[in-house]
C-alpha cells in the first residue's frame, strides 16, 4: 500500500453548503485512483482482525467506501438509507438536523442479529446520523462495536454522541480553516 498524504486528496470549499461553513469534499478523493485505493486498503488493514461480520453504510457518499471494504473483505454490506427509498419491511430512526428532522431506514431482514457490524460514513460531523444509524442496527439485534469514517471532525464533538463506541477516522480536521 502507498503511504500518501490524505490531506493533499481532499478539496476544501469555503462558504458551502453556507456562509461561514468549510465543507471539506471527498469527490477529490474518488477521482484520485490511489487516494480512494489507499482509503480502502487502510479499513481493511484496521478491521482485517476484528471480528466484524458485515458493514453498514450511512447514504449516499458512505456507500463509496463501504461497498469496496466489503468487496475486500467478503462481509455483507447494509445500506441504510433516506426515509421511502427501501421497499421492504423496515427498521426507522428519525433524528434531529441543525434546522430539520431526518429519518432513515433499514430492511430489518438485512441486520443480522447478534453481529458484529462496522457502521461507516465518508465524514463524520456531529454524528447525528451515525448515531441514529447505530440505535436502527442495535435495535435490529446487532451489535456496532466501532464506527468509521475517512474525514472526522472532531471539533463539531462527534465522540460525545457517539460514545461509547469507539470512532476511527482517517483524518481529522480541528477547525473550520483553510
Amino acid at each position: 500500500m502507498a503511504l500518501i498524504n490524505l490531506d493533499d486528496y481532499i478539496r476544501k470549499v469555503p462558504d458551502f453548503p453556507k456562509k461561514g461553513i468549510l465543507y471539506y469534499d471527498i469527490t477529490s478523493v474518488l477521482i484520485s485512483p490511489l487516494a480512494f485505493r489507499f482509503c480502502i486498503d487502510k479499513m481493511a488493514e484496521i478491521y482485517k482482525d476484528k471480528g466484524i461480520d458485515a458493514v453498514a453504510a450511512i447514504e449516499a457518499r458512505g456507500f463509496l467506501f463501504a461497498a469496496p471494504f466489503a468487496a475486500v473483505m467478503g462481509i455483507p454490506l447494509i445500506p441504510i438509507r433516506k426515509k421511502g427509498k427501501l421497499p421492504g419491511v423496515t427498521l426507522a430512526k428519525k433524528y434531529h438536523l441543525e434546522y430539520a428532522q431526518a429519518e432513515i431506514e433499514v430492511h430489518s431482514a438485512d441486520v443480522p442479529k447478534g453481529k458484529r457490524i462496522l457502521l461507516t460514513d465518508d465524514l463524520i460531523a456531529t454524528g447525528g446520523t451515525l448515531n441514529a444509524a447505530r440505535a436502527l442496527l442495535n435495535e435490529g439485534g446487532a451489535e456496532v462495536p466501532e464506527i468509521f469514517g475517512v474525514v472526522g471532525l472532531p471539533f463539531l464533538n462527534y465522540q460525545q454522541i457517539l460514545d461509547p463506541t469507539p470512532v476511527t477516522t482517517l483524518i481529522q480536521y480541528h477547525s473550520e480553516t483553510l
